[in-house]
């Protein structure tokens, strides 16, 4: 596990960032009853038609939708997101759909990117994207965006929990066909970057069984998160302050323990780390860091010396993706100048896949950091591959 430990501290820094929220939804529209409208996971709940931000350039008509999908213990729970349908005549069959899940925006509800507006605090994290959706939209796919159970509506969102991102993604595109009758075809493909990168390969393996109407014609990921069970521990060894790394590690604690994986966290945290996992249920990273710098915490800090990570470490690695068998086309891109998901850990990630028999094609782009791998060469590239499997206009 050495060859990790430089990577390790690098990739955990600086993730992601986002607002603050609770787990009643703040906006009326995004509030659900108990007993959720519909029958099967995937049906809507609610939609209407959607301005402002999420209404990127390009998209003929925005809808939000509200919707049924499923957490990672099978139960039945909300869901939000948008869909974007490109200007001009519907073809025949609807259009080719690209249902794309984003990287992380935060825990709490307002994080949500159909909640986005030019004055949030997570705009950034949201806004980087639209360039590639337009881009999308004049080559003529729809694009469907969840916003991941737990965020914007009831529930904490279980934070890089696979099944609960795979099913929202997968989810999002029953409820956007329904929502728009005839607009949207069954052919898929699957994309998202960082977060989203993780939730797209979990919903590549999740796709045949659990939506199986829909035709997956591939899946691109960006720069996709892995290898937490590596990383994580190694933090013990971090004692200077570094407040985006302390509210980072706090907020995939805060993860585990809403899909009900306390058992594993809880015991290895101090008092001031649990202070700290709980703030991460209604605090976004920025604030939250700001937490962790006025407490003068470090990653150490949060854990009692000596513990043991023999729970924790199984149960993050259950969320890894290394672990996934995706019998559909998969590609992969990386930026190799990228300090937040190490490339290090995606070459591996990608030789493991292969190893089991995925279809995959590896992209390492010079040159490129975190961001940057959705545009210029690596938007370039991910276009090209969803043209060549699943032809737009």
């Amino acid at each position: 596990m050495g060859r990790f430990v430089v990577a390790a501290v690098a990739a955990l820094s600086l993730l992601y960032v986002a607002v603050a929220g609770a787990d009643e939804p703040s906006n009326a529209y995004y509030r659900t009853p108990s007993r959720l409208p519909g029958k099967r996971h995937g049906d809507v709940i609610r939609h209407k038609a959607l301005g402002g931000e999420p209404a990127v350039a390009g998209a003929g008509r925005t809808q939000l939708v509200i919707y049924r999908t499923t957490d990672a213990a099978g139960r039945a729970v909300p869901a939000s997101g948008v869909v974007s349908i490109p200007k001009g005549r519907t073809p025949k069959g609807g259009w080719p759909v690209i249902t794309w899940a984003h990287g992380t925006s935060g825990i709490a509800d307002q994080c949500a990117p159909s909640l986005d507006s030019a004055t949030a605090a997570a705009h950034g994290y949201n806004a980087y994207i639209y360039p590639l959706f337009t881009r999308w939209l004049k080559a003529g796919y729809a694009i469907v965006r969840t916003d991941y159970q737990g965020l914007g509506t009831a529930g904490d969102h279980q934070y890089l929990i696979g099944a609960s991102e795979g099913h929202s993604v997968l989810d999002m595109v029953r409820a956007a066909r329904a929502a728009l009758p005839g607009a949207l075809s069954t052919n898929m493909v699957i994309s998202g970057h960082s977060q989203g990168g993780h939730a797209a390969l979990f919903a590549a393996a999740e796709a045949p069984k659990y939506t199986p109407e829909l035709h997956l014609r591939g899946t691109v990921a960006y720069a996709p998160a892995s290898h937490l069970d590596e990383q994580i521990p190694l933090t013990t060894s971090l004692t200077q302050p570094n407040a985006g790394l302390t509210a980072l590690v706090a907020t995939i604690g805060a993860g585990l323990e809403a899909a009900g994986r306390s058992a594993g966290v809880t015991p290895v945290l101090t008092p001031a780390g649990s202070g700290l996992v709980a703030d991460a249920r209604t605090q976004c990273l920025g604030t939250l860091a700001g937490t962790a710098t006025t407490q003068n915490l470090t990653p150490a800090s949060l854990f009692q010396q000596g513990a043991s990570f023999t729970t924790l470490r199984r149960l993050l690695d259950a969320q890894d993706p290394t672990n996934l068998r995706i019998a559909s086309r998969v590609r992969i891109e990386q930026g190799s100048a990228d300090t937040t998901v190490i490339p290090l850990f995606t070459d591996d990630l990608a030789k493991t896949l292969t190893g089991r028999g995925t279809p995959l094609t590896y992209n390492k782009v010079a040159g490129i950091d975190h961001a940057g791998i959705t545009s210029g060469a690596g938007a370039t590239d991910g276009t090209k591959y969803i043209e060549k499997w699943m032809p737009g206009r």
